[in-house]
């Protein structure tokens, strides 16, 4: 087999396996989300060697979708961080074959303590399945790997398992777009979330003509702004636009004359224009919907503050 046909099977045997969850899913998954919906402390998510790996991203999915959630190595459980785990809390403990002594070993811990735990596992007749409140089976038919020995397809069933139960309780706590900025502030998509025009609106200089100037001074004041534009008002108040598309197409229909016709005649009257407390967001859908390159800012009087264009959103 060449390289690339061994990476389609595995792949393609990745792939089914997370499919073969599907057919397992019952009750249990849905206990599990209302467990976790209705849990006031954290979810303790653990595990050892490559489930611990899966079970560390997990919780950092878990806790960057509005469910308080960390990985701590069962290892440590046995050296004091047992402490970290309250009454309020609930343990998901991963392991495909259900039969890890790391895991087993504080089973009567939790049980004394009365603090639910939830086993992911292959193998629903494990001890640590047998010895657990709820039960999410990852049982795979095979791994990927060609000696059916590495884990492969039960990390990634145990992987999608988990976002799955993440996608599941986003929707019950109606976790939204603001909710995910708030937790990623320092990325792009938090950034476009909580920017508003204000923030990033052209307001000095801005490139404003009236509507009885002619074309010819109107392109050079749109060249001078920047903008590809030119804002048209009389009075404080927004006439129209004038666009780069508007002078290509006033030079088609007016040729000889074209220098000489006012703004008036060829703007764009009906402008998209935001206040200055919408979102990038926001700006971006209408830019997009609209295939635009700019909106105008304007105050609750209708005035000109600024003009947002697609670079100013490009954060």
């Amino acid at each position: 087999m060449t390289n690339r046909e061994i990476a389609e099977l595995c792949l393609r045997d990745e792939a089914e396996s997370i499919l073969s969850l599907i057919l397992q899913l019952d009750e249990q998954f849905d206990n599990v989300v209302e467990l976790i919906l209705n849990c006031h402390g954290k979810v303790i998510v653990t595990g050892v060697g490559k489930s611990g790996h899966i079970g560390a991203k997990i919780a950092s999915t878990l806790s960057s979708t509005g469910t308080p959630a960390f990985y701590v190595n069962p290892l440590d459980f046995y050296h004091g961080d047992l402490g970290v785990i309250t009454h309020a809390d609930i343990v998901i403990a991963i392991s495909n074959s259900g039969q890890t002594d790391d895991l087993l070993r504080f089973i009567p811990f939790l049980t004394e303590e009365n603090i639910p735990l939830v086993a992911m596992t292959g193998n629903p007749d494990s001890l640590l399945a047998r010895n657990s409140n709820y039960h999410l089976s990852i049982a795979i038919n095979r791994e990927a790997c060609p000696l059916n020995l590495a884990p492969t397809n039960s990390t990634t069933a145990t992987l999608a398992l988990g976002d799955a139960l993440a996608c599941a309780l986003m929707k019950q706590r109606h976790f939204g777009e603001r909710d995910f900025a708030k937790y990623h502030p320092g990325g792009s998509l938090g950034k476009r979330l909580l920017t508003k025009a204000c923030d990033v609106m052209h307001r000095e200089d801005l490139p404003v003509i009236t509507p009885e100037t002619l074309m010819g001074d109107a392109i050079i004041h749109v060249s001078k702004g920047r903008l590809g534009m030119c804002v048209v008002v009389e009075n404080e108040k927004i006439l129209g636009i004038i666009t780069d598309g508007d002078i290509r197409r006033a030079m088609q229909s007016q040729k000889e004359k074209f220098f000489y016709v006012p703004v008036s005649n060829v703007m764009t009257r009906s402008p998209k224009c935001v206040g200055p407390e919408t979102k990038i967001s926001e700006i971006q859908r209408v830019l997009q919907e609209n295939k635009i390159h700019a909106v105008l800012v304007l105050d609750d009087r209708d005035c000109l503050l600024g003009i947002v264009d697609s670079f100013s959103c490009a954060l």
